[in-house]
């Protein structure tokens, strides 16, 4: 693909200090399309009817042709965003060593705008940011902290610590960097969910780059299959359904009424009363906001 090869090595800067960029990769869209009609031997060439089997897998989660694309990279991140990357098991990984190297001398550090507030619906997420005053205070003191840690950890490798032990009071915001090699189905999977809203910010950052300035030029009738029918896409459950059939029929009583027997809504709902936190009614709702329905039990 000359749109990816005229980037390979290149670094994407992400953050403050870290980047990602392509090392090697394997296989484009006509790969997925090839596996696909392997039946049919060279199958055919005109980029409508390959552009419409790669939907059509896509849109029918038929993943297997899509795992015949590989890619590796080259990713410079700090590492506590790297604990929840590599969860992501469906990869080849190799990591820097902080036993055998001494870590890299570089953290992320986060601007005084950007400390985000603890949301008080998601215990993992955040919502909203700390005002200016705070934000410069810890940003203060994080520069302190992050100091203090390197000037301990040198000093330990100068008494002569063996590194495996000198590293271990060592931030998690220090970057760390591997390669990472994985097929493009898996590829996919990890930006679903690491492109959404409710995904860590500085992952977010990261994959962002990889979706919309590597994906996009290595497969890019996949890429554009990949927004329509997962990323900017919606699935309902059979509830989800349910309730929307009887928006669309005008008859929001009968919506309510389902949403009780549903479990969404408490046996004694009231119009206008307090409603505890239900995270599946949450979700319904900002679907049915999408959609263009109004939510009919506010």
């Amino acid at each position: 693909m000359p749109e990816l090869d005229e980037i390979l090595g290149v670094p994407f800067k992400v953050l403050d200090d870290g980047f990602v960029r392509v090392i090697d990769y394997m296989g484009n869209d006509g790969s997925i399309v090839q596996a696909a009609r392997v039946s049919y031997g060279k199958g055919t060439k005109k980029i409508h009817q390959d552009r419409g089997l790669i939907r059509y897998l896509m849109r029918h989660r038929h993943t297997t042709p899509f795992e015949m694309c590989e890619i590796k990279l080259h990713v410079r991140v700090p590492m506590d965003t790297w604990r929840q990357w590599i969860r992501h098991r469906t990869a080849n990984v190799n990591e820097y060593s902080t036993r055998y190297s001494i870590a890299i001398d570089a953290a992320y550090q986060t601007p005084p705008d950007q400390w985000r507030l603890q949301s008080v619906g998601n215990r993992q997420g955040s919502a909203g940011f700390a005002d200016k005053a705070v934000g410069n205070r810890l940003s203060q003191r994080e520069t302190q902290l992050q100091q203090l840690a390197r000037e301990v950890y040198y000093e330990r490798l100068e008494a002569g610590i063996a590194r495996e032990q000198a590293r271990k009071d060592l931030p998690l915001s220090t970057y760390t960097e591997a390669y990472w090699k994985i097929d493009l189905h898996n590829l996919l999977h990890f930006l679903e969910l690491r492109m959404a809203e409710n995904a860590q910010w500085e992952i977010r950052q990261y994959a962002w780059i990889i979706g919309n300035e590597i994906v996009r030029r290595w497969c890019p009738l996949t890429w554009e299959a990949f927004q329509d029918y997962r990323l900017q896409a919606h699935s309902l459950s059979r509830l989800e359904v349910e309730i929307i059939r009887h928006l669309a029929g005008g008859d929001a009583r009968a919506a309510v009424t389902a949403a009780i027997e549903m479990g969404l809504l408490p046996q004694d709902y009231e119009f206008g009363m307090e409603l505890k936190r239900n995270r599946e009614r949450d979700e319904l709702e900002q679907k049915l906001l999408q959609l263009g329905f109004s939510v009919p039990w506010k």
